[in-house]
């Protein structure tokens, strides 16, 4: 899924396609090719996991807003589902790429029980300035089903959401107010408007 909706068109130089058999090739893959400011497309949010362990890696305290619809924070045990697309900002966390307390999850609007019971136990709200507090770089990974489903097609729409407006201007407020180290645009399906991507990506200042 990440390589389709890779194949938006944007007006950006593309720097790589990930095309790998496994989520570990994947996220190696992402690390290898990660340019110094990158803007990640994918399908699922999975395409997070590589940019944020990638970024994480260079100097500087990162902190990660977490844009969705949904938690993405369950397990192989927890989900009910078993798709591993709800579980990338738990990956992240769980192999401290990124400190809870340096993370943010706005705009969900869907959460599982298990990821209820989980944020219980770690500080991650959707206080964002709570998240950017003593952090010089910030990435922004934004599920697009965050949005109104009438805003743009996504893989798994919820009813309400944002309006695309609305989500430009959270995206100007976290680039006025951190350093950007990156963006990730998920949860576009194949037929999605490459206009809103576009939009979005402008917004954070890319």
């Amino acid at each position: 899924m990440m390589a389709a909706a890779a194949w938006l068109e944007l007006p950006y130089p593309e720097a790589a396609v990930i095309e790998e058999e496994t989520l570990e090739e994947q996220v190696a893959s992402q690390r290898r090719n990660l340019p110094a400011l990158p803007l990640v497309l994918g399908g699922c949010c999975c395409a997070h996991v590589g940019a944020v362990r990638g970024l994480a890696g260079r100097p500087g305290r990162l902190a990660v807003i977490w844009v969705d619809a949904h938690g993405d924070l369950n397990t192989p045990e927890s989900s009910p589902s078993g798709n591993t697309w709800g579980m990338p900002l738990r990956m992240v966390l769980d192999a401290a790429d990124v400190r809870p307390e340096d993370v943010a999850l706005v705009g969900t609007r869907n959460l599982d029980s298990s990821e209820v019971a989980y944020l219980a136990t770690v500080e991650v709200d959707e206080d964002i300035g709570r998240a950017l507090d003593g952090c010089g770089r910030v990435y922004v990974a934004f599920d697009c089903d965050v949005l109104r489903p009438e805003e743009v097609a996504v893989f798994v729409p919820e009813p309400g959401g944002w309006t695309l407006p609305e989500a430009e201007a959270l995206l100007r407020d976290v680039a006025e107010r951190c350093t950007l180290a990156g963006l990730g645009l998920t949860g576009l399906s194949a037929g999605a408007d490459a206009a809103v991507a576009t939009r979005l990506a402008r917004a954070a200042g890319l």
